[in-house]
């Protein structure tokens, strides 16, 4: 992939990555496996602790148990505080990204180095009301920034519309970052994903989409691998974006 500029050139440069907050449990290495063969790129594995967000999802073991399904990157969305404390357990179960919430961290730029430490991609994540000023001291150990485009604790929610704005200030800044340094920050989107406003998020800056319910609710028996055809159609949207 080309580095030299930060918008994305072609379709190839934006990554599509399934949450599997929206697949079924009883059938989760199945699912990893049908989503990548439909065309995903990553797996978005979303942590939750019901302490900094109310619901309680999975943890390093279930990371662990699918690490053998795929050679996908797997992209480590922590929704726990505090956030140290479990970081290494995921690096060992096979995450190869892990974002948190710095409101989940004390030291920020400590959990940050952690990751890295242990051999991952390192990222901030945002909720919807949280300043990016964040990031200002920090950007030489970023990886990836995710923008929340709703509030963090359950699935199925619908896009926030101000986001569009938040994500063309982010795109801003880490085009200026990669301008002076030579090095590319992903910009990740997570929240009300879906076929019909992709294209304008994509526009709006972000490169890596985050789609749970629009993906994972929408399996076809019919297709080859489940998920063909809205990936296809995610796809086919961020195509008029790159053209």
């Amino acid at each position: 992939m080309s580095h030299s500029s930060a918008r994305p050139s072609s379709a190839a440069d934006f990554l599509i990555a399934p949450s599997l907050l929206s697949a079924d449990f009883a059938t989760l290495g199945q699912e990893v496996r049908n989503v990548i063969d439909s065309g995903a790129d990553w797996i978005h594995f979303d942590v939750m602790d019901n302490h900094y967000v109310p619901n309680l999802t999975i943890g390093p073991l279930v990371c662990q148990a699918l690490r053998p399904h795929t050679d996908a990157v797997i992209d480590v969305h922590l929704m726990v505080k505090p956030v140290d404390r479990i970081i290494p357990d995921f690096a060992k179960a096979g995450a190869n990204v892990i974002t948190f919430h710095p409101e989940a961290s004390e030291h920020i730029d400590r959990s940050l180095a952690l990751i890295r430490d242990h051999g991952c991609r390192a990222g901030l994540v945002f909720n919807p009301a949280t300043p990016l000023h964040h990031l200002d001291h920090v950007m030489d150990r970023l990886d990836l920034v995710l923008l929340m485009s709703v509030n963090p604790g359950f699935g199925g929610q619908s896009f926030i519309p101000e986001t569009l704005n938040k994500l063309r200030a982010a795109r801003a800044k880490l085009d200026e970052y990669e301008a002076r340094t030579g090095r590319r920050i992903r910009l990740e989107i997570d929240g009300g994903v879906k076929v019909d406003n992709i294209a304008d998020i994509a526009r709006a800056g972000a490169d890596t989409f985050v789609a749970g319910s629009a993906v994972f609710g929408a399996g076809l028996d019919t297709d080859p691998n489940r998920y063909d055809s809205v990936i296809g159609a995610l796809r086919a949207q961020l195509a008029t974006v790159a053209a």
